[in-house]
Formats: structure tokens, sequence, C-alpha cells
């Protein structure tokens, strides 16, 4: 799952336009935000075996980010912070809600890599294994909250263009990464990760640039 992750970003932002879509955008990725940094610090792992079906990743070790435990804190923590930045408690609960989504996408394409608490036993459907489902999946959900987004930006009176063009961003994304080779070593796999995570996170800020607290 890449930018499948972005759908509950999307979804919560037609739900809730008070929370600014560049904090949702982050929210969908800080687990994996966190995950890269660990990686490059050595304190979780992750390899490659280009002999597996669809994604080549084999994710050794995340307890800290993967855990279902850790989804939780993690999601804990981005409500909270977001309450520290004074935003309202519905944007609060919808960003700490996509942090956590994260697992829930994650569970339904990792191969069982994912921990149900730290050292416990890992779970996952391996929709990785069927890549035309797995992305077939992830376009259909960016498509079907695209639309929410942009249903609920036509109720305010706002023009569409700002967001077909982060939709088409998105899109673009998975076409790269479909067609890039996954970098050589898994600190650069994560530097990698960590330029793009923020980079989403910069054309969220200008697609809903001015109008990060609109009411609903």
């Amino acid at each position: 799952m890449f930018v499948g992750h972005y759908a509950a970003a999307l979804a919560a932002k037609a739900i809730e336009p008070r929370a600014p879509l560049w904090t949702l955008i982050g929210a969908a990725q800080l687990v994996d935000i966190g995950f890269s940094g660990l990686v490059m610090a050595g304190v979780e792992r992750m390899s490659f075996d280009p002999a597996l079906p669809g994604s080549p990743l084999v994710l050794e070790h995340m307890p800290w980010t993967h855990s279902l435990p850790a989804a939780v804190v993690w999601s804990i923590g981005a409500l909270l912070l977001a309450r520290l930045a004074r935003l309202p408690w519905g944007a609060a609960v919808a960003i700490g809600l996509v942090v956590l989504s994260h697992w829930g996408l994650d569970f339904l394409v990792h191969r069982p890599d994912l921990e149900l608490w730290p050292g416990g036993d890992k779970v996952g459907l391996g929709w990785w294994n069927h890549a035309t489902a797995e992305k077939t999946l992830e376009m259909g959900l960016i498509a079907l909250t695209g639309a929410a987004w942009l249903w609920r930006r036509g109720r305010g009176d706002r023009t569409a263009w700002p967001a077909l063009l982060f939709l088409l961003f998105l899109v673009t994304l998975q076409i790269v990464g479909e067609l890039t080779e996954p970098a050589g070593d898994a600190f650069a796999f994560a530097r990698l990760g960590l330029v793009v995570y923020l980079l989403a996170v910069a054309a969220a800020w200008l697609a809903d640039r001015g109008h990060n607290r609109e009411l609903a």
C-alpha cells in the first residue's frame, strides 16, 4: 500500500474539512515516516527480495511503528499534537483516525509482518502477492475518496482544479513508484521515502492553501 493510504486522508477531509489537508496527508503516512527514520537509525529493519510477487519488501523488524499498539500510540500522539495546535476536536480526532487507518490498510496488503504486539504474532492478508488486485484497490480507494473530497469542495463553492491537480499528483506518484526499481539498500529506500512523504505534505498544503480551517 502506497498512495492508497492517502485515501483515508481524502475521506477525512471530505467528512471534516476543518482539518488542514496537509496534516491529514502527513497523518496518513506518519507511521511510515517514523519507520523510515528508525530504519535509517538502524532501530527497525527491512530488506528486499526481488523473487517475491508484487512488492519486493521484506519487513523484518518494525515493532515501534507497525505493531498494533504502536499504531495506536502514534494515532493518540497525532491527536494530542493537533489539539496543542488548537485544531477543533473534530479535526484532531480525524487526524488521529487517519494515522490509525495506516495499520488497517497495511493489514489488507502486507504479508504477515504486522505484529499484534511487540514480539507477538504477525498478521497480514497478503494482497501484495496479487499485484493487480492490490493496485486496483489502491486506485479505487483514491478515486472514491477523491470524488467525495471534490463533492465537499463543490458544496463550499470552491474551485476544483487544485484538488484535481493534487489527485493527479498522487496518481503520478503511484505510476513512478511502479516503474522505479527500489533503492539499492534499506537506508537509501528509507531516505527516499521520507523525501516523497514530505513532498506529498507540501503538495497538499499548496492544494488547500488558504482554506485549511474551513467550516463544515
